[in-house]
């Protein structure tokens, strides 16, 4: 599926590492950051994970909630977090549906079954406000920043 700025963001209910469920719906009247990573507790995701961690008191000054989605299992995520401390959910799309839903599967190479490192913000009516494809790791909280900013003015 090929997710395009403008079109309401396919709504979903994902397993959290925490043992929670997450679904998008509940979270209209926020920004939503969903973010996909490869897999936990390897270095460019960790340099991302990391980023939005220290980013999130701003994030969440514009009411941004911040979700990681990966292919992994609940405990390999669980312990990403902990690791790391990150206060954001990480979601745990073993089956996939969340990543086929955002286009977000590898599906050429050597990494493909794979997620791809794309990320989604959604706006608070749920429509998709912008895509970032590729991103860059190390500068990804603050393009998100930036994004929020400018749609506050």
């Amino acid at each position: 599926m090929t997710i395009v700025i403008g079109q309401p963001a396919p709504d979903f209910d994902a397993l959290a590492h925490d043992g929670s469920s997450v679904v998008l719906h509940d979270l209209h009247g926020h920004w939503v950051l969903l973010w996909f990573y490869p897999e936990a507790d390897t270095p460019g995701c960790t340099i991302e994970a990391c980023g939005l961690r220290d980013s999130m008191q701003a994030l969440q000054a514009f009411g941004c909630v911040v979700l990681g989605v990966s292919f992994d299992a609940q405990a390999k995520n669980a312990a990403f977090a902990a690791k790391f401390d990150l206060p954001y959910r990480l979601l745990c799309d073993t089956d996939q549906r969340l990543g086929a839903a955002y286009g977000a599967i590898e599906t050429a190479g050597e990494d493909a079954g794979w997620p791809r490192r794309v990320s989604f913000l959604i706006d608070p009516a749920g429509v998709v406000a912008r895509i970032y494809d590729p991103v860059d790791p190390a500068t990804h909280a603050a393009t998100v920043l930036r994004d929020l900013e400018g749609a506050a003015d």
